[in-house]
């Protein structure tokens, strides 16, 4: 890690995938670095398309939809394609080459060891993962990093060893083969875990988040319903802010100086949990009110805007992947 404190950075890959729309902690976790990033340094930011399909590949009937909706929340929180290349991962076959290539020399124990491939078979019982999409799609995310020949890749402390696995392939390539590409660096980002409505950690599968482009009433209606101290039965009840989700939100979304005094309130019962959230649907409003405005002038302009953007985001892409692509061939002598 002190490596990627003070190595150079030059390129910066990075990419989610088309599962849905995005809700606040995939804004705080991942879309919010981007946007700040796309203005210091050259990004390639993508839709991972290829990547849904190693958890659903038996559900791709709304996947176009996915992948439109994606856009629409990369654009309408701030990602400029003026800025930085946002492409769609398909768009560029070049990913499915590569795969490919790195697959046919990394070693199967290295994928059974990985941390979220036994996570996932352990956890979810009712889905068939026993497929061979899921045991190698960190060969695939290795291909989709390192065609684009970046210097690093931000990633939360959560997500090192998924990175390490990447750069462990790259190593294995280079001493196989020779070295064709930069051995990517973590660029730790800070990701804080948002409570959703109902306390347990903000989640499309746990229905329990607020989306970017949620209405202004929906917000609000949501955090009316959002769960808070539950020793706290009555208004007159002092309250225990480091035991409530809303509070833990406030920490996130609200100036410092609101905290300390919403804090000390709720230890006298000085306000009420109503009150609280609707301070709470204000201060996220400020977030998602110029990003709601922005998605509708986008929307407005039709779908043909949206194509433009990935058909000139994967122009830009494929030219690099096909440099890469030759280096890569070169190498193998193929």
């Amino acid at each position: 890690m002190e490596q990627s404190a003070i190595a150079p950075i030059g390129r910066i890959v990075s990419g989610i995938q088309p599962s849905g729309r995005l809700h606040l902690g995939n804004y705080m976790g991942a879309l919010k670095n981007w946007i700040d990033l796309q203005d210091r340094h050259e990004c390639f930011f993508f839709i991972a398309d290829w990547h849904a399909l190693s958890t659903n590949y038996e559900k791709t009937g709304a996947l176009r939809d996915n992948v439109r909706e994606l856009l629409l929340d990369f654009l309408s929180a701030g990602l400029d394609p003026e800025k930085c290349v946002l492409f769609q991962q398909s768009h560029v076959v070049a990913h499915a080459e590569l795969y490919l290539l790195l697959g046919m020399m990394t070693p199967v124990a290295w994928l059974l060891r990985n941390p979220t491939y036994k996570d996932q078979m352990a956890q979810i019982e009712n889905r068939d993962l026993a497929q061979y999409g899921f045991l190698g799609y960190p060969v695939l995310q290795t291909a989709d990093i390192v065609l684009y020949r970046p210097t690093h890749v931000p990633v939360g402390q959560d997500q090192i060893p998924h990175l390490e696995l990447a750069r462990e392939i790259v190593r294995r390539f280079h001493s196989l083969y020779g070295e064709v590409f930069p051995e990517p660096l973590p660029l730790l980002t800070e990701s804080p875990k948002l409570p959703g409505l109902d306390g347990r950690k903000m989640s499309k599968s746990y229905d329990n988040a607020v989306f970017l482009s949620d209405s202004k009433e929906t917000v609000a209606e949501k955090f009316k319903t959002m769960k808070t101290d539950t020793q706290r039965m009555r208004r007159s009840d002092p309250g225990r802010p480091e035991e409530c989700p809303v509070f833990s939100l406030h920490q996130i979304f609200t100036p410092r100086e609101t905290v300390g005094s919403i804090d000390r309130d709720c230890r006298v019962a000085a306000i009420g949990c109503i009150d609280c959230k609707k301070i709470l649907a204000e201060e996220v409003e400020r977030i998602l009110s110029p990003s709601r405005e922005r998605r509708r002038e986008i929307e407005g302009q039709g779908t043909g805007r949206l194509r433009e953007i990935l058909d000139l985001g994967a122009e830009k892409a494929k030219r690099e992947a096909s440099l890469t692509m030759e280096r890569v061939r070169e190498a193998m002598k193929i």
